[in-house]
């Protein structure tokens, strides 16, 4: 069951405070507000394993982390992942900066490692585990792969296999996809505008790309003709090792379901496929640096997929990862659960949020969330929902409004209307936008100057719900 209106928080560690918390992230101090610092999460905002094993359950955690604390701490009974770095060493070919179980992992280095490999390895490695010491227990298996996130880096054998596909172009690749998309019944708006001059303030300069990358670099999402050969046959090569990645992936998680198939739980295991923000814009070297002599996608070689294929990812939808417009916040997700999902196939059109993830899974438990802490205080209130109803009935979950905020980019979905707000030049936050995402999900039909009692109702809100964190994490 695909839900085709889900939303993430448009960057990676708020959306994950979100799915392992139900919370909002600056609810629980997991990102910054006007108001609210980021920190460590208040004692009545654990993560997830904490109550599930209230249920009996096991809890295992594979691959990324970037929440505070630590998997262990964060009542996972076995781990393996990144647990103390956020971006700057996700090297796909060095076990480096991997810990299992809070201690270093063994060293491993080159291509017969593979990061998205070992992820589900480890995965597979906890459910083989848990069927031979657990087998009456039930488990929650949280696998989190860096595919396809910076640098882009992949199996030589996958790349090869897209060799010449994306030499057309991200234009014709964008037309292409929204003929599919709605073909599909998954949008059913119009094709957003390529924004040329709209990148992440902290990019590289395009003088800087050419220099220390390659020649081939595009520093802007300008239409694909435009550019010269090389710089075209660069960035086909460049989509090619970022297809790549999502290749392995899908490999990889089809051997985690044939580990259940085997073990005899994929008929009763709920599987939650989500991205944690859109495709990203980001383009800058990191880490050990970037190789211009290595094999591109290879270990030594560090390069971000760019705005003009991330515009091509986020296809139809608007702007990118780290923006509150719908390229920035939408993802991808999908439910399997054999024993729990019936109208198998469908689609669900219900808006929806990382935010429902926890009590999804809890409701599919049946299990609560406590009411008191430990000392007796009322716990805040979680804004998300149960998606089980969305699973036999198209419209069942129905939020009063859906809210964001990051890095000076803030928006709010009440029904079909939205209201966005862009980053300014100046750090502060620009004016309101208006949409109706009914019609124009797409983003490119602002009607904040024809409806501004909309605009003023729903930023109300917006602000109605800041307030309730900011009291909430001061109580």
């Amino acid at each position: 069951m695909r839900f085709t209106q889900h939303y993430s928080s448009g960057r990676c560690w708020p959306s994950r405070a979100c799915l392992l918390t139900g919370y909002y992230a600056q609810h629980i101090r997991r990102d910054s507000l006007p108001g609210i610092k980021k920190g460590k999460r208040p004692s009545w905002a654990p993560t997830a394993p904490h109550f599930f094993k209230n249920g009996g359950y096991k809890s295992y955690h594979s691959g990324k982390w970037h929440i505070d604390g630590s998997p262990e701490q964060g009542g996972f009974d076995r781990s393996w992942g990144s647990h103390n770095n956020g971006c700057d060493w996700d090297r796909f070919f060095d076990s480096k900066p991997w810990q299992e179980d809070d201690l270093k992992a063994p060293a491993q280095k080159g291509e017969q490692y593979y990061s998205t490999t070992a992820i589900a390895d480890h995965a597979i490695a906890c459910l083989k585990l848990h069927q031979e010491k657990h087998p009456d227990s039930p488990f929650f298996q949280y696998m989190a792969f860096y595919s396809p996130h910076f640098p882009l880096q992949a199996l030589q054998k996958d790349i090869d296999s897209y060799q010449g596909v994306y030499r057309k172009g991200w234009d014709a690749v964008r037309q292409e996809r929204l003929e599919r998309m709605k073909k599909m019944g998954i949008v059913n708006c119009g094709l957003s505008e390529r924004e040329p001059n709209i990148i992440p303030h902290w990019n590289m300069s395009e003088k800087g790309l050419k220099q220390k990358i390659d020649e081939g670099e595009a520093a802007y999402a300008v239409a694909w003709d435009t550019l010269t050969e090389q710089e075209k046959e660069f960035q086909a090569k460049k989509m090619s090792i970022h297809a790549a990645m999502i290749t392995r992936m899908d490999i990889e998680i089809g051997r985690v379901i044939r580990q259940l198939k085997k073990m005899g739980a994929y008929e009763n295991t709920l599987i939650l496929f989500a991205s944690d923000n859109g495709a990203s814009a980001e383009q800058f070297i990191r880490g050990d640096g970037h190789n211009p002599d290595a094999p591109l996608g290879s270990a030594e070689s560090y390069l971000c997929l760019g705005p003009g294929w991330s515009t091509a990812a986020n296809t139809p939808f608007r702007l990118h990862k780290h923006w509150n417009h719908e390229g920035g916040i939408s993802s991808p997700f999908i439910a399997h659960w054999p024993n729990g999902i019936k109208n198998t196939g469908e689609l669900r059109d219900d808006p929806s949020h990382f935010i429902d993830v926890l009590p999804t899974c809890m409701d599919a438990a049946g299990l609560k969330f406590p009411e008191k802490t430990e000392g007796g205080k009322n716990v805040p209130k979680r804004l998300g929902k149960s998606l089980l109803p969305a699973f036999k009935k198209n419209g069942a979950v129905k939020h009063n409004c859906l809210w964001w905020a990051h890095s000076s980019n803030r928006a709010l979905r009440k029904g079909d209307w939205k209201i966005s707000a862009r980053r300014a030049s100046n750090g502060q936050t620009g004016p309101w936008e208006l949409y109706n995402l009914k019609f124009d999900r797409c983003e490119m039909n602002n009607l904040a100057s024809k409806h501004p009692d909309k605009v003023n109702q729903l930023a109300s809100k917006w602000h109605e719900i800041a307030e309730g964190f900011k009291k909430d994490l001061s109580g």
